[in-house]
């Protein structure tokens, strides 16, 4: 199936990033030679998106627009027939508050929803596969994660298993820690959501952090048997806290399309001066 909606939640402060999100939305904090949510964007077109909403604050929204939409005479390479739009989120009550701003624009259509948190190497995509595991309700990305995780992610409670990376899960718990956890799959800011998902946004009371959580609304459409996990092995780097951004930095430097050659000989050379 072809998905062409995209969402991506982007109005996070990024508190963990400080200082530098005190001058820039966390979602426009450079990686390399663009900024985080470009690559993301960048990401959803690859996996068939013509149609992208970007869930911002209020702040942010012209920055944001101006990155994507005022280049008619210098289009974004890859994005000149990609329509880009952003909407508020009017308060910042939780990522599934967020994904809800979007009900009205996305409709009744299935569509894509990646964390701008969360980055991945180009040709190591996973959106086509979640695509080609979906059955007519939700797809969510997954991955084998260490205990450390526990209390910093939402972990999906496993159910029939169709093949060796798609089963059904009949849960989701958000940050369970280690005694409460279903699995050690863990949920890595790649969705693929069918429009009941809006529902069970609607449907869910604040929680964790007293903010409406995506992963409870998971956790209701997976009760009702409507959503499959699919397995990765490939790693999502993530850019919201400073050591991770750096292993993103250099990762993706090492595999950009033009330059990365290069950039993995500079790497090279500067860890071989510093020994």
């Amino acid at each position: 199936m072809t998905v062409e909606v995209a969402v991506i939640p982007a109005a996070g402060r990024g508190t963990r990033m400080r200082p530098i999100t005190r001058a820039v939305p966390k979602s426009l904090v450079p990686v390399v030679d663009r900024p985080a949510v470009q690559w993301v964007v960048e990401e959803a077109v690859r996996g068939g998106a013509n149609e992208v909403y970007i869930i911002v604050d209020a702040e942010s929204q012209e920055l944001i627009e101006r990155h994507f939409n005022s280049a008619e005479e210098d289009p974004l390479p890859g994005l000149e027939d990609v329509e880009v739009h952003t909407l508020i989120q009017p308060a910042p009550r939780g990522l599934g508050h967020a994904v809800g701003v979007a009900q009205e624009a996305v409709g009744g259509r299935p569509f894509y929803c990646l964390l701008v948190d969360n980055l991945s190497i180009p040709g190591e995509d996973v959106l086509a596969d979640m695509a080609a595991a979906r059955n007519g309700g939700s797809v969510v990305c997954v991955r084998d994660l260490p205990e450390e995780y526990l209390d910093r992610y939402g972990f999906v409670v496993p159910g029939h298993v169709h093949s060796e990376a798609v089963l059904e899960i009949s849960g989701a718990i958000e940050k369970p820690g280690i005694k409460r956890a279903p699995s050690k799959l863990g949920l890595v800011g790649r969705y693929l959501f069918s429009a009941d998902i809006f529902d069970a946004i609607s449907g869910a009371a604040p929680s964790v952090g007293g903010e409406v959580q995506l992963t409870d609304a998971i956790d209701t459409v997976a009760g009702e048997g409507l959503c499959r996990a699919f397995i990765t092995s490939f790693e999502l780097l993530d850019v919201g806290i400073p050591t991770s951004y750096l292993e993103a930095l250099t990762k993706l430097a090492m595999a950009h399309p033009e330059h990365g050659e290069r950039n993995a000989q500079i790497i090279e050379d500067s860890l071989t001066q510093n020994r």
